[in-house]
């Protein structure tokens, strides 16, 4: 069920959008994300690293986990923290990519 035309509805009906968001439990940036489509800031600060997670973890032959992509990375003078690339191994299923585990 697609929530998101009744929540639009109600702003438009000049209702407020938190109070609609809370009853329906969805919180008002996923609604406005959705009515602009387009990704937000840390999803596309999270694109290049990312990439670059994945390539190192294919390299490895999908034996690195978090801590040695990091070392990795840090090597490369690539800035990105050693949790921001356990989340985004964890967020993109990078195992799966690339095709182990």
């Amino acid at each position: 069920m697609n929530i998101h035309p009744f929540i639009e509805a109600e702003k438009q009906s000049g209702h407020n959008v938190k109070r609609a968001g809370e009853l329906l439990k969805v919180s008002r940036a996923a609604f406005y994300v959705h009515r602009t489509g387009a990704p937000g800031p840390r999803t596309v600060r999270d694109a290049e690293p990312t990439e670059k997670i994945a390539g190192v973890h294919r390299d490895s032959r999908g034996t690195y986990g978090a801590p040695p992509v990091h070392a990795v990375l840090r090597r490369e003078d690539v800035r990105c923290g050693r949790r921001r690339v356990a989340r985004l191994i964890r967020d993109h299923l990078i195992w799966r990519i690339c095709g182990s585990g």
